[in-house]
């Protein structure tokens, strides 16, 4: 696909058809969905033995499971057969997965089952089959590579991918702070049960860049959640459990070559909100200094903490409240399904956790109140941008052009000093038409110079 004639980051300016078009739409399904790493779930949603998990990749619906030797997998959720869906539930837990269309049989890992009888595993394998049915090749399609982070789980179709950890760079310190507790430990986490998800009239494009550290767009659209006061502390309690004698810093931090980033608060011991009610934020005080003590120990930096996004569609708050992550699930160039997980300490008590419980959903999700704003946003920019007259006319990329720097501590890394800047969307759209226009991972790492 050439299209440099709708990407041009280094000047700013970005062609609307990359939001409203179906050519492009297909494109980005095949050269970044179909080769990207995606998340998944998290560990927590399967815990134990034959439990399953119905995520999606792309458009792709996709079982994550736990298998009788506990292992994870992902597999298509599509019978090899004649394509049915072999699972229709959200969540559950399964012996074997049977299409509900012929009958042939799955097992948790994904293999198709012996048959023990006529109907059961491949029906009529013996008289109609001839018992020559080569079961090894019929399974489920599971993906190419999978990965366990800190128990965020994450998949790819690609064989050629690169491997995780190269894919996701220095964005490691923000998915380490989403999978460490709220006093610092890594894996500590699980996610209340429920994923939320709901559709929108945007292309997906618009909510990840929404996350890549837009502080641009807060004033003006959360102005009224901001006044009503919507933290946990309430109106007249916006103070942070910080470390108030070091400067303030807040930077936007992207990875040009990956096209991930987010919201850093560098050199500043950014802590945790004040909260209302005395005995949860006596106890997020302690929380707070078990983290910062427990970070400065292992020298893990402690800024990688603000609203990010992992290319290509994975965004989250990675250390503050609501801790969370946001996926948007491509449905069309004008449609996108998003799932919200929402993320807690696995050893909560109680009084806490429902807390949380309430306020994460006031805040986020299709009835918070800060996602109502940006779900307007996302909705009416597709919309206004899909007429013959305005897709003429591109977007402007343009705040903060030429004013990034090298990262003092991230290899690959650029910062933006003054936060109100588009570095971090020009850098992951960088990284989209890298893809787009490129054939195969070899090409894209050529051309990057990271082979």
């Amino acid at each position: 696909m050439n299209d440099r004639h709708l990407v041009d980051p280094d000047n700013g300016v970005i062609s609307r058809e990359i939001f409203v078009s179906d050519e492009v739409f297909d494109e980005e399904l095949e050269r970044i969905f179909a080769r990207t790493w995606l998340f998944l779930g998290h560990e927590s949603q399967i815990p134990t033995t034959g439990d399953f998990f119905n995520s999606r990749m792309g458009t792709e619906s996709v079982l994550l499971t736990r298998d009788t030797d506990g292992e994870i997998h992902a597999l298509l959720n599509s019978c090899r057969h004649r394509g049915m869906k072999v699972c229709r539930y959200d969540e559950g837990n399964t012996h074997d997965f049977v299409c509900p269309y012929h009958g042939w049989s799955y097992s948790t890992d994904g293999t198709l089952v012996a048959t023990a009888g006529e109907l059961f595993g491949v029906p009529h394998y013996r008289a109609g089959y001839g018992g020559n049915l080569d079961r090894s090749q019929w399974g489920l399609v599971p993906t190419a590579q999978l990965v366990n982070h800190h128990g965020l789980i994450f998949a790819t179709w690609d064989p050629e991918a690169p491997p995780f950890d190269t894919y996701i760079g220095g964005f490691r310190h923000w998915l380490d702070n989403l999978a460490a507790s709220t006093a610092g430990e890594r894996g500590r986490v699980k996610v209340f049960r429920g994923v939320q998800k709901w559709r929108i009239r945007s292309n997906w494009k618009f909510v990840s860049e929404n996350f890549l550290g837009d502080n641009y767009h807060g004033p003006t659209s959360h102005s009224s959640v901001d006044a009503v006061g919507i933290g946990p502390g309430g109106k007249h309690a916006a103070t942070r459990h910080g470390d108030n004698k070091r400067p303030r810093s807040v930077a936007s931090t992207s990875f040009p070559d990956l096209g991930h980033g987010g919201v850093t608060t560098a050199g500043y011991a950014w802590g945790y909100p004040s909260f209302a009610e005395p005995e949860i934020d006596a106890f997020f005080q302690r929380r707070w200094r078990q983290r910062l003590e427990r970070l400065e120990a292992e020298g893990r930096p402690i800024g990688a903490f603000g609203p990010s996004t992992l290319f290509p569609s994975m965004s989250l708050h990675a250390g503050g409240f609501p801790r969370a992550l946001i996926v948007a699930h491509p449905v069309g160039p004008t449609e996108t399904e998003v799932w919200r997980w929402y993320l807690i300490d696995d050893d909560l008590p109680a009084e806490v956790e429902s807390w949380l419980r309430h306020w994460y959903l006031r805040y986020s999700g299709p009835a918070g109140l800060v996602e109502q704003d940006d779900m307007e946003n996302w909705d009416y920019a597709t919309e206004a941008s899909t007429g013959t007259i305005a897709r003429r006319y591109p977007y402007n990329y343009q705040l903060g052009l030429h004013m990034a720097t090298p990262s003092e501590d991230l290899d690959d890394a650029v910062e933006s000093s003054y936060f109100m800047t588009e570095e971090n969307a020009r850098n992951y759209y960088r990284r989209w038409s890298s893809l787009m226009s490129s054939t195969s991972w070899a090409e894209i790492e050529e051309r990057t110079g990271r082979r």
